[in-house]
């Protein structure tokens, strides 16, 4: 009998720490509303631009769309983190016949939604960096060394991860390999 209530009382706990992967959910809702806030954000910097910038110089537009860039990056950025966090994470989402499912949805995983986050940051953080470097005369050397030096560490962060992640797989891959002999 004590090993019975021991097994449910088991079975009950792990529910209970299995199930608990759904408090993300809410937090992947409010990705998708600060998402939201970027494509307003974006819309009214885009009708900022042919309005307010058609006689702007070449340096001050190109400015303008780099923050449109930027825009479009954290978009994708939250794109990756809500998608892929969400599959990994809480629930599969179950799209496999979807026509419009992404191709790194196919192999996501822990490490693959890494990598490809600290590249998305070296992305967002490259156009940051060339920002600084448009309007280098506005800028005090300390904040444009810190710039890059934050730069250099996503690199290198992004670097490490993905190779990490390479000797994880050739592990992983050698250990199934010695299993199936």
């Amino acid at each position: 009998m004590k090993i019975k209530i021991d097994m449910i009382t088991h079975r009950f706990i792990a529910l209970g720490i299995f199930s608990s992967r759904w408090l993300q959910a809410p937090l992947y809702l409010g990705l998708i509303a600060a998402q939201s806030f970027y494509v307003y954000r974006f819309m009214q910097d885009i009708f900022h631009l042919f309005v307010h910038k058609r006689l702007a110089g070449e340096a001050e537009v190109m400015l303008a769309v780099l923050s449109l860039i930027d825009m479009v990056m954290i978009s994708n950025l939250l794109v990756m983190v809500i998608v892929g966090g969400y599959e990994t994470f809480v629930s599969r989402l179950r799209l496999d016949d979807h026509p419009d499912i992404p191709e790194w949805l196919d192999h996501v995983n822990a490490n693959t939604m890494k990598i490809k986050l600290s590249m998305a940051l070296v992305g967002i953080s490259s156009i940051h960096l060339l920002k600084t470097f448009i309007e280098v005369s506005k800028m005090s050397n300390d904040a444009i060394m810190w710039q890059v030096l934050i730069h250099i560490t996503f690199l290198l962060s992004s670097l490490a991860l993905a190779y990490t992640a390479k000797v994880t797989d050739a592990l992983h891959r050698h250990g199934l390999e010695e299993d199936s002999h």
